[in-house]
């Protein structure tokens, strides 16, 4: 367990946590992006977070995955990815933050925030010079919360789900100087 803050802490997510992540997501993800998909976003929370999918993530080596816990209740989760290359970016030593999910019910609280400052002094510790994410476009509060962090645009890409609506495919590579 890593306590960052006497109400936010992070738990390492295991193999045996699947099913509860899986959950987790089933409950998070709708709420904020159902309207993005033709099925409600049910086939991105089914293949992004099916057993097999998160085993593959939870073996790659030079990633780390969390549960955020606020006041010790499962939150919801954070991962990131050291070594990590934003095409195009020439800088050497990036670390993306691949996952960053927080329920509604603690939006505005400051875990977010708490969270990026975490990840930015340890990845200042382990002398690196970026951090770096995707934000979709249309997702406006969160794309302002990066801004306000310092955290500046970059390039763009554009997802290919089938299920995606066309006008949500846009994603923005945002990243700041460590």
């Amino acid at each position: 367990m890593i306590r960052l803050t006497k109400q936010i802490s992070l738990k390492e997510i295991k193999a045996e946590d699947h099913k509860r992540l899986y959950l987790l997501m089933k409950e998070i993800y709708p709420i904020a992006y159902n309207h993005f998909w033709n099925d409600d976003g049910d086939w991105y929370v089914k293949t992004q977070y099916a057993k097999e999918n998160i085993l593959k993530e939870l073996s790659q080596q030079n990633a780390e995955y969390y549960f955020i816990l606020f006041n010790d209740e499962v939150v919801g989760n954070f991962r990131i990815i050291w070594d990590e290359k934003l095409e195009g970016m020439l800088v050497e030593k990036q670390v993306k933050l691949h996952r960053i999910y927080l329920h509604q019910k603690i939006q505005g609280k400051g875990v977010g925030k708490r969270l990026l400052t975490w990840l930015e002094k340890k990845a200042h510790q382990k002398e690196y010079s970026i951090v770096w994410l995707d934000a979709m476009d249309e997702q406006p509060q969160a794309f302002q919360f990066y801004k306000k962090q310092g955290y500046r645009y970059f390039s763009h890409s554009f997802l290919p789900y089938k299920l995606l609506l066309d006008k949500f495919r846009k994603m923005s590579q945002v990243y700041k100087n460590i």
